[in-house]
């Protein structure tokens, strides 16, 4: 918007509301302006906010699977007869006694 606009607005403005609603209109338009800041701050945290809530509950969920997966038994399946089953590799407190 260039100068030339701006001054045919705040002209059309004295002559539709006077001189002396200027400074009320002024403040008006002020405050209605801040209250819109002040709803995209929040709308913006607020999003930001269920983002995050999100992130952290796809990172646990697949912490979760990746406990569950340590957790579950080896198993083999015999593929040629004459195969034996695999042992577990020996365990720390085996090794130490």
């Amino acid at each position: 918007m260039g100068s030339g606009e701006i001054f045919l607005i705040v002209l059309a403005v004295i002559l539709v509301f006077g001189p002396g609603k200027i400074p009320e209109i002024a403040r008006g338009l002020g405050k209605f302006i801040n209250e819109v800041k002040r709803a995209s701050e929040d709308i913006k945290t607020e999003i930001n906010r269920e983002a995050d809530k999100l992130d952290r509950e796809k990172r646990l969920e697949a912490y979760k699977n990746s406990l569950k997966k340590e957790n579950e038994p080896v198993t083999t399946q015999d593929t040629e007869p004459g195969t034996k089953e695999v042992e577990s590799p020996a365990k720390e407190e085996d090794i130490i006694q």
